[in-house]
């Protein structure tokens, strides 16, 4: 009767974990109403104010909709240079949703250069989410880009890691009670 019991709890301790994972993360539409298009006349500024506004956490994800055009993953020099012969990723489906699974710079750049060069590119800054009462951590250099394999959905392998170690303390403590 313990047995079942625990499992019991130990299922809707799983549940909430997963659910207080998933109602943490946002997502982000690029551009808002706007969407992913090449800045009407001399805006060149408009993605990095939209990007102002918002405060990005491992987790959320950023939607771009986009039509006629695509989105490229490129490192700092290809943001800055819009250099699109070597992105770390393209995307081309019109309803691309990207996973911010890393802390630091993420580059994003219009797949045609003169889009790129009239704005069309954007800098999210992915900041680390804290636990309440860590002191901040002092900071360091940006790690390198994500490679395309990277961009995946962490708020899945988050819960997993949860609930692997939920399932691994309780079953231990099951199995030290005979």
């Amino acid at each position: 009767m313990a047995k079942i019991v625990a499992f019991v709890l130990l299922c809707g301790v799983v549940s909430a974990a997963m659910v207080a994972l998933v109602a943490a993360s946002k997502q982000f539409a690029v551009g808002g109403n706007r969407g992913w298009q090449e800045p009407s006349g001399n805006d060149t500024g408009f993605y990095s104010r939209w990007a102002a506004k918002h405060t990005f956490q491992i987790g959320d994800t950023l939607y771009f909709h986009y039509t006629n055009d695509s989105v490229l993953l490129v490192d700092k020099r290809g943001y800055y240079h819009c250099n699109t012969t070597d992105p770390i990723a393209t995307f081309n489906d019109g309803e691309t949703v990207i996973t911010l699974d890393r802390s630091g710079l993420l580059y994003f750049i219009s797949s045609f250069i003169d889009h790129c060069k009239k704005g069309q590119r954007l800098v999210v800054d992915v900041l680390t989410p804290r636990l309440q009462n860590t002191p901040p951590q002092p900071s360091s250099p940006s790690p390198s880009p994500v490679p395309s394999s990277a961009v995946s959905n962490s708020v899945s392998t988050r819960a997993m890691v949860i609930l692997t170690a939920v399932v691994a303390s309780s079953l231990h403590g099951l199995i030290s009670l005979h």
